[in-house]
């Protein structure tokens, strides 16, 4: 059985044919990508109660999009914080403790992972450019509806490192892009928020040359319950390296292949 997978998505302003309404989207490489890898991708709509439907999912990933409140994790909104959407954020915390309390394997992208992030007690830099040291133009946020790409460096003995393999930098200065699996492993990116104070239970797996978290994993849950709870602040559906999305189902499977289906009722 291929496990389903629940992707989250969000509610904009869309155009088609002679419609000019809101809509819930998602692009569409999320979806390809899990159907790729051998799941079914189901989209998960920015609405109360969408935690109902985890217990049915085998996977959960939170996708990348617009800012954070700022206000979930106490703090005060920047000017430039951006397409914030409460109704987004209530839906994902929701399906993420959800998820984690169901042990279902989740993978975090982008803000999926500052969403994970807060979820857990952690905080953002809501700005990049205002934080010192690093570049945030060159290294996470390139031109508007672009992606870029930078370096990052793996945690050895970490799930990401079983995964992607350990990445780091000689003291040689700047190395170029390699491939996937190489010393220097190169990301698609484009945030301009990213983890301050990382959340509890978290632990850091990955950074970026300026030192930027690049990726963090939770541990288990509890006993008995799969401990697939990663997340990056890159964008691997954009990329051609489909790894990540293969551990995940890898992971689904393995639940869906113990998980007992409810029998449908006949008359």
């Amino acid at each position: 059985m291929r496990p389903v997978i629940g992707l989250t998505a969000y509610t904009e302003m869309a155009r088609w044919a002679v419609w000019h309404s809101p809509a819930v989207l998602l692009q569409a490489a999320y979806a390809e990508q899990i159907a790729a890898a051998g799941g079914i991708p189901v989209l998960l709509p920015p609405v109360p109660g969408i935690g109902g439907a985890i217990e049915r999912l085998d996977g959960l990933v939170l996708t990348g999009g617009g800012d954070i409140d700022p206000a979930v994790y106490g703090a005060e909104q920047h000017p430039l914080t951006d397409r914030v959407s409460q109704q987004r954020d209530r839906a994902e915390l929701e399906a993420l403790e959800a998820g984690l309390s169901g042990g279902l394997p989740v993978l975090g992208i982008c803000r999926g992972m500052q969403v994970l992030n807060v979820a857990r007690g952690g905080t953002l830099h809501q700005h990049l450019p205002d934080v010192p040291g690093i570049d945030s133009l060159a290294a996470h946020t390139p031109v508007p509806g672009t992606y870029g790409s930078h370096l990052v460096r793996i945690a050895p003995g970490t799930r990401l490192a079983e995964i992607l393999g350990s990445a780091g930098w000689q003291d040689t200065g700047e190395q170029p892009a390699g491939e996937p699996g190489s010393p220097e492993q190169a990301v698609p990116t484009a945030h301009h928020q990213a983890i301050d104070r990382l959340g509890d239970g978290l632990t850091a797996t990955a950074w970026a040359a300026d030192g930027m978290i690049e990726a963090v994993e939770l541990g288990v849950v509890s006993p008995g319950q799969h401990p697939f709870v990663l997340a990056v602040q890159w964008h691997p559906e954009t990329g051609d390296d489909p790894r990540l999305f293969h551990a995940l189902i890898a992971a689904a499977s393995d639940r869906s292949s113990h998980r007992t289906l409810e029998p449908v009722p006949t008359d």
